[in-house]
């Protein structure tokens, strides 16, 4: 497959889909590559059912909704899907940027956005939950009546933990949060939530055995002081963490800063006609948001525009302001 555009966007999580919505209404032709399967990015691979409470305009709105929302922003403008296509190399051709994908295919751009989120990310895995993975054990929860009637332990104490712990309270027939310390790394306010809900929660504990047939059924939980408590438990999620890195991307000519990719004011990296926005975009004062990742795409399209055509105008005006 070999494939011409104006832009090629490395990433089709939010930000890469604003982006390709924003591109569309430069009148540039755009392709969006992504080594998962789905466009959505972290939010569809890792949290599709969460209310995202940090989006403008949304006091609330679940992960799946937004996501949705942005493709059809996007596909006003037809731009091309490349997805389960990991980018690996990329090289300066004529004037322009040649992307090659793992599956043999080529992608000839006249400039690059990266919008690769944390890059390629790997679960932590809970240590005894060796060989219970789809058989009780997972990492994230793609679809909440899954977990309807069952007494589901979470096993972390960071934003995703809570944030799975409120998603499942209404479905499950009772939540409860193990964690090795006294102390959370989650956002207060979501831990006073989930407190005030009921749900149980033991700390300074570690899951220590998991038992059941060809399914889960039950989880011993090691506490402070040497004694053990049994709970019932048909799903562990085991909200740890991941390792994550760039992948190929760390091969490209960016510069990075803790896998990061540095940029100026424009968005522009240290290689000429690569740009990137989002969470894989580092600068001095960087808040990682959602709605960060929105204005540097259209940041970084707009001065794009600018480079493939000097005459362009930086601002193109308001979109409210189109017929």
């Amino acid at each position: 497959m070999d494939l011409k555009v104006d832009l090629l966007i490395v990433g089709a999580g939010p930000t890469g889909l604003f982006g390709a919505y924003y591109a569309g209404f430069r009148d540039l032709s755009v392709a969006l590559v992504d080594a998962l399967p789905e466009a959505g990015g972290q939010i569809t691979a890792m949290y599709p059912e969460k209310m995202i409470y940090d989006v403008a305009g949304f006091p609330a709105v679940r992960g799946r909704d937004l996501v949705t929302a942005l493709v059809r922003q996007a596909d006003q403008w037809q731009p091309t899907y490349l997805l389960g296509r990991q980018a690996r190399t990329l090289s300066t051709v004529d004037g322009g940027v040649e992307v090659g994908l793992a599956d043999g295919g080529v992608v000839r751009a006249r400039a690059v956005l990266i919008t690769a989120g944390i890059g390629e990310f790997k679960p932590r895995p809970l240590p005894a939950g060796d060989g219970w993975l789809g058989r009780g054990v997972v990492h994230f929860v793609p679809a909440l009546g899954v977990h309807a009637g069952q007494h589901v332990v979470v096993v972390g104490g960071g934003d995703s933990a809570f944030d799975w712990a409120l998603a499942l309270h209404p479905v499950a027939a009772g939540v409860t949060i193990v964690h090795r310390r006294a102390a959370f790394r989650a956002h207060p306010p979501t831990v006073r939530q989930v407190r005030e809900l009921g749900v149980e929660i033991i700390t300074d504990a570690e899951v220590l055995a998991l038992r059941g047939d060809d399914r889960l059924a039950e989880v011993e939980i090691g506490l402070k002081g040497g004694d053990r408590k049994v709970l019932p438990a048909q799903t562990v999620v085991a909200a740890l963490g991941f390792t994550a890195d760039l992948g190929p991307i760390e091969s490209w000519g960016v510069e990075l800063d803790h896998r990061a990719i540095v940029v100026d004011s424009t968005m522009r990296t240290a290689r000429d006609l690569v740009y990137a926005a989002g969470d894989v975009a580092q600068y001095p004062g960087k808040v990682k948001l959602i709605a960060t990742g929105f204005g540097e795409a259209a940041t970084a399209v707009n001065n794009i525009a600018v480079r493939l055509d000097p005459d362009a105008h930086l601002f193109p005006g308001h979109s409210s302001n189109a017929e």
